[in-house]
């Protein structure tokens, strides 16, 4: 009777410790999310504009390595003037492969185009992958420019 016992636990332990492992499935239209944007307050025409995105794409075409091929587009809130921005290659081509990642985005520099002494701006970005696929647009949060 122990025996039996015995095997009943040891079935049922094997039984539940061994589970599937869930699969995260992830789209293969790239997913992008706000993560930073700094400084809070930059000086016009100096100070760089450092802004961090996360991204995931599930067949890993995201990223190009033809250098005049522009994937990436922040466009500024005040004036909708759109700056282009290629995002290499981040998988080897023919490999349909999740992945996930940060990039940095930097602006050289930004301008008041009010006339002001100080504006607040903020931006919004999406990208495109080799297949085509148009990610999801993000804003980032405001920051001001200053003279």
């Amino acid at each position: 009777m122990k025996k039996i016992f015995l095997l009943v636990i040891l079935f049922t332990i094997v039984l539940f410790s061994c589970k599937k492992d869930k699969q995260i499935e992830i789209s293969t239209t790239p997913e992008l999310a706000f993560l930073s944007i700094s400084p809070s307050a930059a000086i016009e025409y100096q100070d760089k504009i450092t802004i961090a995105i996360s991204y995931k794409d599930g067949d890993g075409d995201l990223g190009e390595n033809t250098p005049d091929v522009k994937n990436l587009f922040l466009t500024d809130s005040r004036n909708n003037v759109t700056y282009q921005y290629r995002i290499s290659q981040l998988a080897p081509s023919g490999q349909a492969i999740a992945i996930e990642g940060n990039l940095i985005i930097e602006l050289k520099n930004t301008a008041i185009t009010n006339g002001s002494t100080s504006q607040s701006v903020s931006y919004t970005i999406y990208t495109k992958d080799r297949a085509g696929h148009v990610s999801n647009t993000i804003s980032t949060s405001a920051i001001t420019v200053i003279q």
